[in-house]
Parts: C-alpha cells; sequence; structure tokens
C-alpha cells in the first residue's frame, strides 16, 4: 500500500495585452500560485486514505511478487530483501500468509532480489530493471535446502504487465541516451511511441520556434499540444495553452514513459496521453560526459532563388554542446547530478519580394506597368467628380490620373516618405516590366538557449529518502530582418526564462505502507520587445502629443482601407495606424491606389 500526499502548485497566466491608438505589445508572465489551503486538504485526505490500497505512482516504478514452494505452495514470513545497484539503498519487506511482497516508490533503475526463510536455500535474482511507472513482477520459488546455500536466477523480467491496465510505452535510457536527434530535443522521441504524431515544428530544437511547438503532438488521435507532462513527478505544463515550460536536456534524462489508454485516477488535465520523465540521479560510481555536435552550410545546396539573383548559399552554424557528472558525496548515502548544455544557431533565410523602386519613392510612376507592360494609372483623389467642388458625376465615379503618372512632391505625405526608408533598396533586376522580385537577400535568423540541471539524493535512512532537483532554462529567439530596419518578416525578437524545482520526501511507515510528499516550483517568463521599442513618434512626422498616448512606440503599420472594406478597427487606428510588435510587414504599408 502507498500513501501518496502531495502539495501541488497551480500555474496562473498574468497576460498583460495592451492596445492604443493601434500599438500593442504582448508579454505574458506565466507564475505559480501556491493554494496552500487546498494544499492541506490534501495532505489530511491522502492521510486518510492509509489503510486503502494505493499504486498512483507518477515517477516511480515497483516491484511485487510472490513466494512459493517447489509445490507452488505460498510460503509466508520469508525475508525479501531489495537492493538499488547503484546506490546500494536497502528495503526489507516480508511475505504475507499468501506469499505476496511488494515494494513500492521505487526510482527507476536496476535492482537486485534476494529472499531466505530457513528450511530454504537462498535465492537470489539480479539486474531486475525497474521502470517509470511500471510495475514488475518477480516471484520467488524456493528449494528446500540450508539457508547458507545459494540460488541464482537470472533472466529478464516479463514484458506483459499483468498488474496493470494502463497502455503505455517505455523509452528507456540507451534510447534517450544514444537515439540521434536534430537540436537534441528529448521529448521528439515521444514519436517512437504507437499513435503518437508530431506537428508543426515540433521536431527541433525550440530556438526559433512557436512557444506552442513545444508540446504539439497528438497522442491517441486526440487534439495536439493537449497532453499532461511531468518531470520528476512535478507538472511541466503551464496555463496558457497547456505549453510545456521546459524541455529538459537529453543527457540530463533517465527515462521517460509514454501513457496512451487507460490511465489511472492519478492523473487528470489533459485531454491526449501522458509524458512521465524522469532525470539522472547519481550513484556510488562517478560518471561524466562532454559533448560538442556541429553542423554547418559545407554540404548544403543553394536554393533556386538564390541561385537565379546570384546569392550565395544560406549561412548555417549550429553548435550544441555541453557536459555532465554524477557520482557520491557520501558513499551509499548522498549522490549527485550536474547537466549543463548550450545551443547556438545561426542561419540564414532567403528573401526574394518586390520593393518600391528610387523613383516610386519619389512619387514617380511613370513606368510602373503591369506584366503585359501597360501603364497602370495612379489617380488623383482630389479629381473625384461630385466632391470637393468637381462637377457632378456622369454615369459613375469618375476621376483623372496625375499628369504623366507622378505624384508631385506637394502631395507626398510626410510620414510615407519616412516609411518608404524602412524597405531594403532594389538590388536584383526583377522581372521585366513589374520590377517584381527586386529585391534579394538572406535575412540572419536564429538565437542561443542555456540549460543547467542539479540534482541530489540522500537516504536518511533505510526507511526515508529524500531528493531535490533544480532547472534553469534561459532562451534568445532572433527576429528575420531582411532589411537590417527592424522591420521584422514575422515576430520579434523574444526570450523566455524557466526556473523548475522539485523537492520530495519518501517514507516508509511500514513495509506495506508508504507516504510520499511532493512539492513543485515551476515559473515561465516570456517576452516578445521589437527593437525599435521607444523611438520618437515624430520621426515620422506624427504629432508629439502622440509619444505620451501611445503605450508601447515601435515602428508603425500603417492599414489602408478601400472602399465598401469591412472596417475592423477603430476610427483612431483607420485614421493613424494598427501596429503589431510581433507581426510588422513592410507590405502592408505599400499602399494601393485604385480607381
Amino acid at each position: 500500500m502507498r500513501a501518496d500526499a502531495s502539495l501541488r502548485t497551480d500555474q496562473s497566466e498574468n497576460a498583460f495585452h495592451s492596445t492604443s491608438k493601434g500599438v500593442a505589445v504582448e508579454h505574458t508572465s506565466l507564475c505559480v500560485r501556491t493554494r496552500l489551503a487546498q494544499g492541506v486538504l490534501c495532505l489530511l485526505a491522502c492521510m486518510a486514505q492509509l489503510a486503502s490500497p494505493l499504486r498512483a505512482q507518477i515517477s516511480y516504478g515497483s516491484i511485487i511478487g510472490t513466494v512459493t514452494d517447489a509445490s507452488g505452495a505460498s510460503v509466508p514470513e520469508a525475508v525479501v530483501t531489495l537492493t538499488k545497484t547503484g546506490t546500494a539503498e536497502r528495503r526489507t519487506a516480508v511475505s504475507n500468509a499468501d506469499g505476496n511482497y511488494e515494494f513500492v516508490n521505487l526510482l527507476p533503475g536496476r535492482y537486485r532480489v534476494e529472499v531466505e526463510k530457513a528450511g530454504f536455500k537462498h535465492l537470489t535474482r539480479d539486474d531486475i530493471p525497474v521502470e517509470v511507472q511500471a510495475t514488475v513482477r518477480v516471484d520467488a520459488s524456493m528449494q528446500v535446502g540450508e539457508v547458507g546455500q545459494t540460488v541464482e536466477v537470472t533472466g529478464q523480467a516479463p514484458l506483459l504487465q499483468t498488474d496493470t491496465s494502463s497502455l503505455g510505452t517505455i523509452v528507456e535510457s540507451r534510447k534517450v541516451q544514444e537515439m540521434p536527434l536534430n537540436g537534441r530535443n528529448v521529448i521528439n522521441l515521444i514519436t517512437l511511441v504507437p499513435g503518437v504524431v508530431a506537428q508543426g515544428d515540433a521536431m527541433t530544437n525550440p530556438t526559433g520556434q512557436n512557444i506552442f511547438s513545444f508540446g504539439n503532438y497528438q497522442v491517441g488521435g486526440a487534439v495536439a499540444g493537449q497532453n499532461a507532462t511531468f518531470l520528476d513527478g512535478a507538472p511541466l505544463n503551464v496555463a496558457q495553452g497547456s505549453l510545456i515550460a521546459l524541455i529538459p536536456t537529453q543527457d540530463a534524462m533517465q527515462e521517460f514513459r509514454v501513457q496512451t489508454n487507460s490511465l489511472g485516477p492519478e492523473f487528470g488535465r489533459f485531454a491526449g496521453g501522458v509524458i512521465n520523465l524522469v532525470s539522472k540521479s547519481g550513484s556510488n560510481q562517478f560518471h561524466g560526459s562532454s559533448y560538442e555536435f556541429l553542423r554547418n552550410k559545407v554540404l548544403n545546396a543553394n536554393t533556386f532563388f538564390n541561385n537565379l539573383t546570384g546569392k550565395p548559399v544560406p549561412s548555417f552554424t549550429q553548435n550544441q554542446f555541453g557536459s555532465n557528472i554524477g557520482g557520491p558525496i557520501k558513499k551509499d548515502k548522498t549522490f549527485f547530478f550536474f547537466s549543463y548544455e548550450g545551443f547556438r544557431l545561426r542561419y540564414g533565410v532567403p528573401f526574394l519580394v518586390a520593393v518600391p523602386t528610387g523613383a516610386q519613392r519619389s512619387g514617380d510612376f511613370s513606368n510602373t506597368r503591369a506584366a503585359s507592360g501597360a501603364l497602370i494609372p495612379v489617380y488623383d483623389p482630389l479629381t473625384t467628380c461630385g466632391v470637393l467642388g468637381n462637377a457632378a458625376c456622369a454615369g459613375g465615379l469618375t476621376r483623372s490620373p496625375f499628369p504623366g503618372n507622378v505624384i508631385p512632391a506637394s502631395r507626398l505625405d510626410p510620414t510615407a516618405k519616412v516609411l518608404a526608408n524602412y524597405w531594403g533598396q532594389p538590388n536584383a533586376p526583377g522581372l521585366p516590366f513589374t520590377n517584381l522580385n527586386n529585391f534579394s537577400a538572406n535575412a540572419g535568423a536564429g538565437g542561443d538557449n542555456d540549460q543547467v540541471n542539479v540534482r541530489g539524493d540522500h537516504s536518511l535512512s533505510d526507511k526515508q529518502r529524500l531528493f531535490a532537483r533544480y532547472s534553469y532554462w534561459t532562451n534568445l529567439s532572433l527576429a528575420e530582418d531582411p532589411y537590417g530596419t527592424h522591420v521584422y518578416q514575422d515576430r520579434g525578437p523574444e526570450t523566455w526564462v524557466v526556473n523548475s524545482a522539485v523537492l520530495g520526501d519518501t517514507y516508509m511507515l511500514s513495509p506495506s505502507t508508504v507516504f510520499d510528499l511532493r512539492l513543485a516550483f515551476i515559473r515561465f517568463q516570456y517576452a516578445r520587445t521589437p527593437a525599435s521599442l521607444g523611438l520618437d513618434l515624430t520621426s515620422f512626422g506624427l504629432p508629439a502629443a502622440l509619444n505620451n498616448e501611445v503605450s508601447f512606440r515601435v515602428i508603425p503599420t500603417p492599414v489602408v482601407d478601400q472602399p465598401g472594406a469591412r472596417q475592423r478597427h477603430s476610427p483612431g487606428q483607420r485614421q493613424l495606424l494598427r501596429v503589431s510588435a510581433a507581426d510588422q510587414d513592410p507590405r502592408l504599408a505599400h499602399p494601393q491606389v485604385r480607381r
């Protein structure tokens, strides 16, 4: 039996989204709100259940079995000793009247089971693998003889677990450590499990990707991104979109299990599956490693459009490096594990787009033509019939083109003239007549991230074990800025900082009753900040008063309303501009003059 008492922290979302005069910047801070009252009630409720059998183990495994004699009859009061091979941690249990015994709340790893009873030979079974959320059955058939005689049993534990109906797959330590991963995203390994399908950009390193791609996996046909993810029994999902706040370093993981169906009652708040990861812990021997993975553009092919415009192969340099070490602080008692990993990525994103020519920037559209070579007239709105004192319309709305298809310099809006400088200058021939595709560039992108994981385990006695883990993860994703003017083609520069900690205390109240206390904390801080934040709006010819009225001053993106089009913005936004710090596209700022 096992009593599971847990004080849990709920992630609450503090989302800030402010819009003023069409200017918007998003800043999200996902933090922890501890509910002490609920925790105390949960603790009392769990303690009240000590008399009932509980096997809900989020990050542990179990060994159970039956002791019998050669005839198959049960052997009561046999002493069963369990030893964790790596740390020499020992537990003992006594078989009951039916010969049954069990060990619960076991850390994943290798174990040895020894059984002895007066009148029978000493039985030893070694190298028993215990995996996360797995119940391993180790039955012992005793032979009559002296206790000093030993029977050693070798063989693997059965693959079929008859003591649980949960359907899941374990991704064991060797796969976690040795499977090649692009970007070393350990969560990608869940695609080895039947019924799991990755979506979007999930199968890569998180740097430079949308944060919601971290957990974008379908499990069992459910909606993607709706899975529950745990590390050492602590939830990693936060409130905003159920995203995974921490993707742990591959070398810091021991193993994990993906459960897809018939889950136990200890899980909730998910619509797909459960991903259960366990971090590495130290042992009585020191182990460590250092590594560096390098990818570059040497063998990369160029893109078709880069070759067309004479641009070189886009840059690509990816460095992923780190070290880890684990071992004893005090043999058989205290152990540690430490890991660090850094990731650096720089690559080029090919762009082939249209930008205004020098003549167009000055108002000269005398050579602005369609693909057929026909001139595209630019009409003067001041000549519209029926308004501004002009003659009444006869048979429909009419107006006259600018003479020579040139807008007079006096008619150019000062703000438009400033915004025109945020386009790059044409650097390619472009298509005949239209000048489309007259700008080509390899815009820089990529980013950096660093992660530190520290874990400590301490055995206070044969009955009590403590462990603690702390993880720190920070990231910078660079924005795509092909013109070099801080006008981003997608989202702006973004950062996130993650702090995650968990403390566990496991106490053996009796051979059949275990009390487990788990305290967990996670904070995910995310910010997306444009490089142009804080600029002076008067530089665009706008009134100085706007500097005090606009909450976040960034490069504006005009919205040109078209006659008869559905109005989706406030009058102030239609009159002025619409700005998104994440989605500034200079093509939206090019006014299309239509008849």
